[in-house]
């Protein structure tokens, strides 16, 4: 518990520094770092790694609002713990097949929708 605490802590403050980064713009250490990402992933990379991370960020989110561990989690999907934290700290990308074993469990499913188009 007291690493998904840390955890949680960290992505909070990395989504801290990243707003005052781009608040600051050309000004801010690392704003050139933001630039370069900008330049070198594709629209739809970029929407592919944000969807990447809002799907985990819900994953996360619905696994300690239930007050399960990842231990317990492993239990009650079949999926191992050690994928399951691979998952939740960014470092895998897990197959479909394996994140619907994760959210059945947690109560949830994937939708299909349509795409949100910005104009």
């Amino acid at each position: 518990m007291k690493a998904e605490k840390a955890y949680t802590k960290a992505i909070e403050q990395a989504n801290e520094n990243i707003a005052d980064v781009k608040a600051r713009g050309a000004n801010a250490l690392g704003g050139d770092a933001l630039e370069f990402l900008d330049n070198v992933l594709t629209p739809e990379e970029k929407l592919e790694s944000d969807l990447r991370v809002a799907l985990i960020g819900e994953i996360i989110k619905a696994r300690q609002e239930r007050g399960i561990s990842q231990k317990k989690l492993e239990e009650i999907s079949g999926v191992r713990q050690p994928i399951i934290a691979r998952m939740e700290s960014g470092t895998a990308c897990p197959q479909l097949a394996t994140v619907l074993k994760i959210l059945a469990p947690l109560g949830k499913t994937l939708a299909v929708v349509p795409i949100e188009t910005q104009e």
